[in-house]
């Protein structure tokens, strides 16, 4: 047995982890998604047509899905 406990992980990790899965979002992007939840009201990036893998697009797609999850959802409009 070990004294270390392990902190719970934050409230939106299995939000997060929910969010990827219904969108066929791949898990090893999930860190490029928390930036956006960190500041769900602020500026979000936007799709530049560059065909970057991820699109800004599709991480705003599980950013919102993840905040949906939390009850939370975003307030301020999306970028245009």
């Amino acid at each position: 047995m070990s004294d270390v406990t392990q902190s719970a992980p934050p409230p939106f990790e299995a939000a997060l982890v929910r969010a990827s899965e219904e969108l066929g979002f791949p898990s090893y992007y999930q860190s490029c998604v928390r930036p956006l939840l960190r500041n769900p009201e602020g500026r979000w990036p936007r799709c530049c047509g560059g065909g970057c893998e991820p699109c800004a697009q599709t991480l705003i797609q599980v950013a919102l899905r993840t905040l949906e999850l939390m009850g939370t959802p975003r307030q301020a409009p999306l970028p245009d």
